[in-house]
């Protein structure tokens, strides 16, 4: 191949704070490194792939990163650059002649970023993109400046950077000590490396207001829907009672055309409505013999795939389910977690609780079970 990218995801990511890497953190819908790699992809210039990550997220990044052109995942070293060197050993069978070198927490690539590097690397064994420093330089020690670093010629290096791929492996062989990026290596061997501009969205994510920051330049201009869901099931004997997709042994269930599952129902009911696309019953027909007995988690389904054909986010849902019984308290977080897998969604944007009707109507004598359901949807203007 022509060109490689190495999608460098190895690094723990200590300093944002998460109980993950923060490439592996959720932004505007899709994993951090997933985002790096379609941005990589996205101008054309690269061939494939190469994601280098830690050995025991080797799984994870393949399934993040499926149905891009990735190689195989493999698992780099103690250090970034025992990492970088890792994938470059593990390309030499069958070398490419460009290898570009990208840190996985940098979701943007800015357009025209690797064509220009390319372009770059006709005269240059490497190119990095970078932006002048612009901002006045102190160097400090205990709170207090100890002088003025003067700012002339000094740049900011980005990623992705590009090599000539044996120029760069044979740097990372010779290397004897650590450095701060591949660049630093080939000026270490005397190379000459070519600056192509950077770009202020081309950000690192380091810190948790960097993830915000991400993800306000990466949503859309949104506007909110809301949309209401209300369904009724009766309560009969011999069928099982599935509520919120989440299964209650007990000797009632509830009667309906497919499961009778009346959360789901309501919630379907409450997206469709926001989306002003109908309701459960377009979508759904119960005279059709295919939906008999069915797992109403198809139909929730549905819905999110509804909100994804929109480009819209599910910004939050709440279910209320109305019963005497059963008791909805100790399965309410099984149901939250049911109903966030299900909407592709993060658990603290799903609510399900319950109410009483006092023993009044039909709900307080035990014949049925009703629910209602809202959600805010987030939809391109």
């Amino acid at each position: 191949m022509q060109c490689i990218a190495l999608l460098m995801a190895a690094g723990s990511g200590s300093r944002f704070g998460a109980d993950r890497p923060k490439q592996f953190l959720t932004l505007a819908g899709k994993p951090v490194l997933r985002h790096a790699a379609e941005a990589l992809l996205r101008d054309g210039g690269v061939d494939a792939i190469l994601p280098v990550c830690a050995a025991d997220s080797l799984g994870l990044v393949a399934a993040m990163l499926e149905g891009l052109p990735c190689l195989p995942p493999i698992a780099g070293g103690a250090t970034r650059q025992d990492s970088v060197r890792a994938g470059l050993e593990a390309l030499a069978a069958k070398p490419p002649a460009l290898v570009l070198v990208h840190d996985a927490a940098r979701p943007v690539v800015p357009p025209g970023t690797i064509a220009a590097l390319r372009t770059a690397l006709a005269a240059h064994p490497g190119a990095i993109p970078a932006q002048p420093v612009t901002d006045t330089l102190k160097r400090g020690a205990h709170g207090r400046i100890e002088s003025t670093v003067p700012r002339a010629g000094l740049f900011r290096a980005q990623t992705p950077q590009a090599f000539r791929y044996p120029d760069l492996l044979a740097a990372h062989r010779a290397a004897t000590a650590e450095a701060t990026d591949d660049a630093q290596l080939l000026e270490a061997a005397g190379m000459a490396v070519a600056l192509v501009p950077g770009h202020e969205q081309n950000i690192k994510i380091t810190w948790p207001e960097d993830l915000a920051r991400m993800e306000a330049a990466l949503t859309p201009n949104l506007i909110p829907r809301v949309g209401t869901g209300f369904d009724v099931h009766r309560l009969v004997p011999g069928r099982p009672m599935v509520l919120c997709g989440v299964t209650i042994p007990g000797p009632m269930g509830l009667d309906g055309h497919s499961d009778a599952d009346v959360g789901l129902h309501a919630l379907c009911d409450a997206i469709y409505g926001a989306l002003a696309e109908g309701d459960i019953g377009r979508w759904f027909p119960p005279s059709e013999a295919r939906w008999k007995d069915a797992d109403s988690a198809r139909f929730l389904t549905h819905a999110a795939g509804r909100i994804a054909a929109r480009g819209g986010v599910l910004a939050n849902a709440d279910v209320t389910l109305i019963c005497e019984r059963p008791k909805i308290t100790p399965h309410a977080t099984a149901m939250r977690e049911r109903l966030a897998a299900l909407l592709g969604a993060p658990l603290d944007r799903i609510s399900v609780k319950a109410t009483t009707t006092e023993r009044l109507g039909f709900p307080g004598r035990g014949e049925g079970i009703a629910a209602q359901a809202a959600v805010c949807i987030l939809v391109p203007a």
